[in-house]
């Protein structure tokens, strides 16, 4: 602050563990130039012994303390019902506050079903149906001849704003009589008279739910007649809520300023402070000096050295296809990571969304690989080759010395950066590759296992790449990368590698190249004994439409806005990759060898079984993506089709995030874009995409901070080879100062938004109840890279099977003691209040359809 300059005003937050609450923070910010601090309604700082077990009057001497450091609070949005005590927290102390220790407060959502169920006579209850993603026009007074003092929408036109509630206020609005109803609405009623309304939305309803047709009255702001506390039921920070409601939370501040010169009300500068800042400190920042890998003194420390890229550029030869590429190069890996714009070839439509890169690992034996296993105080490092000669390396690094597996990586990235100059040949020059599961996820966002896991399998692994193919499809370039340290001898890696394909450009073509009968499974199976065929277990329909109204049931309670509920298809079968089952490195579980168990009726006979590899085939073909990916990586194999990209950010910090929601399949009667598009744009589909854009937009607001998030291309429909998806772009800026990078962004995003639901973290926890605790694995997880420029590019796990190799099933005497494989298939949708269980059900059996088909059945 310059010298003379005033100190900003401070506002605090109080945040129920809403997804939108980084949205709020960010608009008061940026509207109202002031200083905002977060504090959660349930912080260990105020309830040391937790909520219900904490006295109350404890809890209030803290709170009176934070308190008066503020200007104003701002009680925000969140699940639940402000009824319970956990909902709500530290917000039921503030509308009881002691005449002394009042300040001004606004209510938001959860925030303002708070105040009016605190309020003699107002009450909280069910709307006939909640109204989530809906945009509706806010009705308040217009050109009144007789402003009422303290009205927040004084001013303001007409507008529309996003409603994000189930519940709503109650303060005796039903009672009144239609006729006197446009008299009477702007005035405290009978039933609860401490409360002025400001702003209703009159809902049409139809018959149904024990309700006539009619109109229902949604109240949708408040003022106290005396006390400085409004409330608004709308959300103001939602991306479709128009520009002109921003007025509301300027009104209100002034109102706020104004009480507070009125009684000569001032904050403290210095003293007490429970609260955080609005926006998360970097991973970087986090660190103790010294503590970075490169202090470690372990045998990986010889990994930092300074890198150097070292590049040879050949033509891409006509009709040479990316596995052509990786058959040509490495035919005999045992590890593979390839990310694979699938449908960058032409493709069928001038519509579909195309990738530019592909990119291939090499030598990924000789690669130091980083797993951590959720929930352990320690990650591993492991070294299978060097030089060709087997060490088996591995060594475990407490992840106590850096607080987090984030900040653990982010230093290790951060120790071995590369600093590019000028604009880049290729998005990836080295750095990681790998994956991360939705279990990591989870635990980012503070979801702890209620039980021991069976299995010790890693939930973050990721390989230090240095050797790369990267095939510019636009260009037709394929670029060979070697990442070295600089004072190291010249190897022939990059002359051989280049060698094997230029020989592509003259070399007749193979018969495997391209061909779609190398990857096709047989049309006409012998028959053969059980034990040879391919048991397949989908989700149960009705079990599956069970699990629809449950989900809705939760909505409909408050609990969450949109669950996204999922179901696991399961495939057993021989074992099909030549490598070993449980490596000497990765024990297996007592529970993951166990007694062959027939898992469907269903059952297919496939002789020989296809490898992994052969079905990645098949499903590129079959269903192009442009964030396509084969992983055979530690103990997982994955095989995607996935057409959702989660996260990029280049190395100047410019994030972009790609939430996909509403699908559509393709069929005679849906063919085109414009067939699709009137499909998608109806309220339900829109409400659906609409939700997670502004969770994406939340979760960047707490890396990139106030103003630095914007949208575009909201809720655009694109095409696809087998469905239609609604999309829209979400993208953000890094702060310049203070360490940020693109992992930031990454760690503060997981799980994926469009997978999880909103709010995320309560939607998180009424998933695992719904989905019986079954574990998504890498499905809802993410694949990608970090590169040591600061790059990166994730996608969301969709659209793929996956498997692990410790988790073998054994036939009994009469199958010969076979080994058979599990491979997992995940597919659902997301389910809100308008969702219809046979509707979703559908949708999740239309995202199944296309990996199922490589395993030669149909949905």
């Amino acid at each position: 602050m310059q010298q003379g300059q005033l100190p900003r005003k401070r506002i605090l937050f109080l945040d129920a563990y809403d997804s939108f609450s980084n949205n709020i923070t960010s608009l008061l910010q940026t509207l109202l130039h002031v200083e905002v601090s977060v504090l959660h309604i349930d912080s260990p700082l105020l309830f040391p012994s937790g909520i219900g077990s904490t006295p109350d009057e404890e809890v209030k001497s803290r709170f009176v303390k934070e308190l008066a450091r503020y200007d104003a609070v701002v009680c925000g949005p969140g699940p639940g019902n402000p009824g319970n005590e956990r909902d709500v927290g530290i917000m039921r102390f503030v509308w009881g506050l002691e005449e002394e220790n009042i300040l001004p407060v606004l209510g938001i959502c959860l925030g303002f079903q708070s105040l009016v169920g605190s309020c003699q006579g107002g009450q909280v209850k069910r709307l006939r149906r909640g109204l989530h993603g809906m945009v509706r026009t806010i009705i308040h007074r217009l050109d009144t001849a007789e402003p009422v003092k303290g009205d927040i929408f004084a001013g303001v036109n007409e507008f529309k704003a996003t409603l994000y509630h189930s519940l709503c206020g109650d303060v005796g609005q039903e009672a009144i009589d239609q006729q006197k109803w446009e008299e009477l609405r702007w005035q405290p009623f009978d039933g609860c008279p401490e409360l002025m309304p400001l702003a209703w939305v009159e809902e049409q309803r139809e018959d149904g739910e024990g309700f006539e047709a009619g109109t229902e009255r949604i109240l949708m702001a408040v003022k106290h007649r005396i006390k400085p506390f409004w409330g608004v039921q709308y959300h103001p920070e939602s991306v479709c809520t128009e520009e002109e409601g921003n007025k509301i939370i300027v009104n209100w501040f002034n109102e706020a300023l104004q009480w507070n010169q009125e009684r000569k009300r001032t904050s403290l500068v210095d003293g007490h402070n429970l609260a955080e800042a609005a926006i998360k400190p970097s991973l970087l920042s986090q660190l103790t000096p010294g503590e970075e890998p490169r202090a470690s003194g372990q045998w990986w420390e010889k990994f930092e050295s300074d890198p150097v890229l070292h590049t040879v550029s050949v033509p891409l030869p006509r009709g040479i296809q990316v596995p052509d590429i990786v058959e040509a190069v490495d035919p005999d890996a045992s590890e593979r990571i390839i990310l694979d714009s699938a449908n960058a070839a032409p493709a069928t439509s001038n519509a579909d969304v195309r990738g530019r890169y592909s990119i291939i690992a090499a030598g990924i034996d000789e690669a130091l690989r980083l797993e951590y296993h959720t929930g352990d105080d320690y990650a591993t490092t492991r070294l299978k080759s060097v030089g060709g000669m087997a060490v088996n390396l591995s060594q475990q690094v407490p992840i106590a010395r850096y607080g987090s597996i984030w900040t653990l990586i982010a230093a290790f990235q951060d120790a071995r950066h590369v600093d590019v100059e000028g604009p880049e040949t290729t998005p990836f020059i080295g750095g990681f590759m790998g994956y991360v599961t939705y279990e990591q996820g989870l635990m980012d966002i503070g979801i702890h296992f209620d039980h021991p896991r069976p299995h010790h399998r890693p939930d973050v692994c990721l390989s230090w790449i240095t050797k790369s193919i990267v095939v510019d499809h636009l260009a037709g370039m394929i670029h060979i990368q070697h990442l070295r340290s600089s004072g190291s001898e010249e190897d022939t890696w990059l002359e051989k590698t280049t060698g094997k394909l230029l020989a592509l450009q003259n070399t007749q073509r193979r018969s495997s190249f391209n061909s779609k009968k190398d990857a096709q499974l047989p049309q006409s199976p012998q028959k053969r004994r059980p034990s040879r065929s391919t048991s397949i277990q989908t989700p149960l329909t009705k079990e599956y439409e069970d699990k629809v109204r449950i989900c809705q049931e939760y909505i409909a309670a408050g609990e969450s806005y949109e669950l996204c509920l999922t179901d696991q298809t399961t495939i057993t079968r021989p074992l099909s990759d030549n490598q070993p089952l449980s490596p000497s490195n990765h024990p297996l579980s007592p529970t993951s060898q166990r007694k062959h168990r027939r898992l469907s009726s269903s059952s297919t006979t496939i002789s020989p079984p296809p490898s992994s590899w052969s079905l990645f085939k098949l499903l590129r073909t079959r269903q192009p993506a442009p964030f396509a990916s084969y992983l055979r990586l530690g103990p997982a194999t994955l095989v995607s089709a996935s057409p959702e990209r989660f996260l990029t950010y280049d190395r100047k910090g410019k994030c972009s995030m790609r939430p996909m929601k509403g699908t559509v399949r393709k069929s005679e009667t849906v063919s085109t874009l414009a067939q699709a598009e009137k499909i998608l744009h109806v309220p339900k589909e829109e409400a659906e995409n609409l939700m997670i854009v502004d969770l994406v937009r939340h979760d960047l607001h707490g890396i990139c901070g106030a103003g630095n998030v914007t949208v575009r291309d909201l809720l655009k429909v694109e095409e696809y080879q087998s469905v239609f998806q609604m999309i829209t772009v979400v993208e953000g800026e890094l702060p310049s100062e203070g360490g940020y990078c693109g992992l930031d962004a990454l760690a503060a995003s997981l799980p994926p938004g469009s997978m999880t639901g909103a709010p995320k973290k309560r939607s998180c926890e009424i998933l695992r109840e719904v989905e019986e605790g079954k574990e998504r694995g890498l499905y809802s997880g993410v694949v990608g890279y970090h590169c040591a420029s600061g790059r990166g590019d994730w996608s969301v796990t969709i659209r793929s099977l996956f498997r692990w190799d410790d988790e073998v099933l054994v036939g009994g005497e009469e199958e010969g003691e076979e080994r058979r494989e599990v491979w997992r298939i995940g597919a659902g949708g997301a389910v809100t209040i308008l969702s219809t269980a046979d509707g979703e059900r559908e949708e999740m059996f239309t995202k199944l359809a296309g990996p199922l088909r490589v395993f030669g059945e149909a949905c």
